[in-house]
Parts: C-alpha cells; sequence; structure tokens
C-alpha cells in the first residue's frame, strides 16, 4: 500500500509542477505581448523611402567597394601568412 501512495504523491508533485510551469509561461508570453504592443505604440511611424530612382550603384561607392574589399583581403592574407609559422 505504502508504494501507490508514494506514486500518488510523486503524480500530485509532477502535476502541481507542470501547473506551475504553464502558469509562469503563461504570464510570460502574455506580458511580453503586452510590453511589445506598448513599446510599439511610443515608436513612430515609419518613412515611406521614394523608389522611384531604382538605377545602379554609382562610380563612387563602386570604387569605395573595392577598395574595401582589397582592405579585407589584405587583412586575411596577413593574417593567414602569420597563423602558418
Amino acid at each position: 500500500m505504502q508504494d501507490l501512495e508514494l506514486l500518488q504523491e510523486g503524480l500530485a508533485l509532477m502535476a502541481l509542477g507542470m501547473g506551475v510551469v504553464f502558469v509562469f509561461l503563461t504570464v510570460l508570453v502574455i506580458s511580453v505581448t503586452l510590453m511589445s504592443k506598448l513599446v510599439g505604440g511610443f515608436q513612430p511611424a515609419p518613412v515611406a523611402v521614394n523608389t522611384g530612382n531604382k538605377s545602379s550603384p554609382s562610380s563612387g561607392s563602386s570604387a569605395q567597394n573595392d577598395e574595401v574589399m582589397a582592405v579585407i583581403s589584405a587583412a586575411v592574407h596577413r593574417y593567414r601568412s602569420s597563423r602558418r609559422r
């Protein structure tokens, strides 16, 4: 008879623990949702961007991209050559 009582007590303790976790997670989800709506109310409306100019990037930004690529390549080469020694 003691085994049956231990089993019932274990099941009751498990149900209590699962209930507490369920309630905590429910409160957490509700509070995060409310906070998200509250913070969203303080943010300014997004500004519409003029999409009339859909041309390719200018040559100035292309030259800058090439320079950045060269600097990154040199840094990677220097790092790899110093790590081989």
